[in-house]
Formats: C-alpha cells, sequence, structure tokens
C-alpha cells in the first residue's frame, strides 16, 4: 500500500470530535501540533485542497505519521495542546517570542520576614506574589511598601531567642533613616510586624483602597487622642500612596479584575498586548511577538497567547476583553468584546500599545538587514519631513481619470 494511501486510511478512522492532533515526518520527529474541534474535518482540510502559503504545503509534504489524543471539549483542547507544544517545541508551530523571565515578590520564610523582587523561585515556604510583567511597576510598588510600611532588609538572623538575649547591641544607619523599626534591638515586635505583612500583602494583591482606609482610621485615631505627630505621620503615608495611584494609568474604579488582548498582524508575524486591570487601574502590561510558520487564523492564535501568558503568570482573572471571538474557549473564563465605555477605551489603550511594539520590532529589524546605511537614509528623512519615528512603511497615493471620467485612484 502507497503511503498516500496509509495517510487516506487513517485519516478515515480519524473521530469526529475535540481533541489534539500530531504530524510526524519520516524520522519520527513530530513536525506539527494542532487542536481541534472536529478532529476529522480539521486533519482532512490539510490534504483535502490547495494551500497558498508555501510552509504549509512543504509541512504537507513531509507528513508521514499522524496521531491524535481525543478530549472532552474544546477548552480541554487549548491547554493539551500549550502543554505539548511547550514540550515538544515542534518546527512548524507559531513561535512565541518572548524570553522574558518575569521577576516575582518574595516574602521570605523567616523571623521578621524580608521583602524583595527576585526572577528564581525557591520552594523554602516563601511567600511569592507575581509573576509582575514590568520591573518599573515592580519596583513603584517595592518603593511604596517601603515609604509606607518600613521594613528591614538586612541579612541578621532575628530569632526572637537571640533578641531577647542582646546579640545586637545597636541598630543600623536605616533605623536612623526611619527605613525600619529595628525589630534586632526589641524596637518592634513580632506582633507590629506581622500586622505589617498582612496590610503589605494586600497591596501587593492590589487592594489600595483598603490600605487607604486604614491609614485614614488610624490618623483620625490619633487625632482624637491628640497625637498629632502620630497623625502627620500617616497623613503623610496616605500621601505617599495617592501619589503612587496618581502615576498610575487609572482606568475606571468600576473596573475590578479584568485581562485585556488585543491582536494585529502582518504577512509574517502577529503582535498582541495584554494588560492587567485591577482597582480600576493598569497594574500589568505586556507585548508578545508571533513568527508564524503555517496557515492559522487569528481566531486560532489568540488562544493559544491567552493560555500562554494566563499560565506564566497564574492569572485567576475569569473576564478577557478580546478584539473578536477567539475560536477555542478557556474554562471558568468569559471572552466579551467591547463595544463602548471603558472597556472599549481599555482595547484601544491595548491596540496602541500593540502597534507601538510591531513599529519597534519592524524597525529594529530594518536595522538589522539593511545595515547602518540604510537607516541613515530613513532617519534623515524624518528629519527632513519632521516625523516623530523613522518611515518604515511609505504609502503613495496616485489618483487619475479619462477626461473627467471613471476616476481610480491606487496605493503602492
Amino acid at each position: 500500500m502507497e503511503h498516500s494511501e496509509i495517510i487516506k486510511e487513517k485519516i478515515g478512522i480519524i473521530p469526529a470530535k475535540p481533541g489534539v492532533y500530531q504530524y510526524f515526518d519520516k524520522e519520527n520527529k513530530i513536525l506539527y501540533i494542532g487542536k481541534a474541534k472536529n478532529l476529522h474535518k480539521r486533519v482532512s482540510s490539510y490534504f483535502h485542497k490547495e494551500h497558498n502559503d508555501n510552509k504549509t504545503r512543504v509541512m504537507v509534504s513531509k507528513i508521514h505519521d499522524i496521531r491524535y489524543t481525543v478530549v472532552d471539549n474544546e477548552s480541554d483542547a487549548l491547554l493539551l495542546e500549550n502543554s505539548l507544544i511547550k514540550e515538544y517545541k515542534p518546527r512548524y508551530n507559531i513561535l512565541l517570542k518572548d524570553d522574558k523571565n518575569f521577576p516575582w515578590v518574595c516574602i521570605k520564610n523567616e523571623f521578621f520576614p524580608r521583602v524583595f523582587y527576585t526572577r528564581q523561585v525557591v520552594k523554602d515556604g516563601s511567600q511569592y506574589f507575581g509573576p509582575f510583567t514590568s520591573v518599573y511597576i515592580l519596583r513603584e510598588i517595592l518603593d511604596l511598601v517601603r515609604k509606607v510600611f518600613p521594613l528591614r532588609n538586612c541579612n541578621r538572623n532575628l530569632d526572637p531567642h537571640l533578641i531577647a538575649t542582646g546579640k545586637y547591641s545597636h541598630s543600623c544607619l536605616e533605623y536612623h533613616l526611619k527605613r525600619c523599626k529595628a525589630p534586632c534591638i526589641g524596637l518592634q515586635t513580632e506582633d507590629d510586624y506581622r500586622q505589617n505583612m498582612i496590610r503589605i500583602k494586600d497591596i501587593f494583591k492590589g487592594n489600595l483602597a483598603g490600605i487607604q482606609k486604614y491609614l485614614k482610621d488610624e490618623m483620625q485615631k490619633y487625632a482624637l487622642d491628640l497625637d498629632y505627630e502620630k497623625a502627620q505621620t500617616m497623613k503623610e503615608k496616605i500621601e505617599t500612596i495617592d501619589k503612587f495611584c496618581a502615576r498610575s494609568i487609572i482606568v475606571s474604579p468600576a473596573l475590578r479584575d479584568i485581562e485585556v488582548f488585543s491582536f494585529i498582524e502582518d504577512e509574517k508575524d502577529a503582535y498582541v498586548n495584554y494588560l492587567k486591570i485591577s482597582g480600576g487601574a493598569v497594574v500589568q502590561s505586556h507585548n508578545i511577538q508571533i513568527k508564524k510558520q503555517v496557515l492559522e487564523s487569528k481566531e486560532e492564535v489568540l488562544p493559544v497567547v491567552i493560555v500562554d501568558i494566563r499560565q506564566r503568570l497564574n492569572s485567576s482573572t475569569t473576564e478577557i476583553l478580546v478584539p473578536f471571538i477567539p475560536d477555542y474557549p478557556i474554562q471558568g473564563c468569559k471572552y466579551v468584546l467591547p463595544k463602548k465605555g471603558d472597556k472599549l477605551k481599555l482595547m484601544e489603550l491595548s491596540l496602541r500599545n500593540a502597534k507601538a511594539y510591531q513599529h519597534e520590532k519592524r524597525t529594529s529589524e530594518m536595522a538589522a538587514s539593511h545595515g547602518k546605511g540604510a537607516w541613515k537614509t530613513l532617519e534623515k528623512l524624518r528629519e527632513e519631513l519632521g516625523l516623530a519615528n523613522a518611515p518604515v512603511v511609505i504609502e503613495c497615493f496616485d489618483n487619475s481619470n479619462l477626461q473627467g471620467t471613471n476616476p481610480v485612484a491606487s496605493c503602492v
């Protein structure tokens, strides 16, 4: 039996159920992993029609074997495809151009725990928050935490027994700068430090409103007790949080916990911007470039990116704003196509970020491929025309007619 007949026979027995399929070459290497609502229909489509895309034609010509896994629903198919692609990295699957190792906030498992950011998660009982897609935003939050709740950042062993026996005879400079309350010499109790840690965790969870209320209550209490110095300290901490909120991109206090994914594409690549909204503000932003390998629709590509980012960020958000409805649902989540109001503004903000990222990538790729000479020419043209960015894409329009009739226009 010829190989084409063997493939045809395999396709004939593939069930019309949701699942994941794998294409292998003659050396038993995985060429491609895909998901499908209907395995039989999807796999058949590769062999029963002509493909305009050259990469798809080449891949199909190399297929020597087909294997598949049936799952209960489309959501399971999406998750299984994602995990298999990460494990095997097939040549013809889309390539997510993102090698970032996102940072986390670590609350160390120790007496009077330190709080710091790290890119390594160590399983030693410490508590981690994140990951965060922006180091800048993370540093801003850590700076806020340290201004509102002084913490120790030394490497001293603050075992209560050592403190009680007077191991440390004096405080360090951090205490005199009011950035630490010197628990090392017994000037701050474990209970007071523990209460501060509870409030710090609220900040990392995005609950700034709760912290503001606590500080205002404390300020009023000190004022009633005529302890104006402590009341002033609380007031300054409230102002610190207010300034932080003012620097954040506030969308709407009504939008509590939402994720936004925008999507744009060209012939070779697709670009996705991700925004995380918490407490009415943008708290995370991340861009990702997708190198296309075989012909796949945007409705198939976007859910792959969504699952990848959500898994990396440990997301539990249930509402996802999208520019179009993806082909594959995510269990426990609802896709929302914004039409008006704050949610539409969020999508427009995300789309602007995706376009800016696309321009950045095109610019860097052009500089790398054409050399400094071509780039200098574009920079000179930018200066002559007074443009904000180098003209990576130049469009020329021409209008014409026949003695005032049959008008035509072209764009090159």
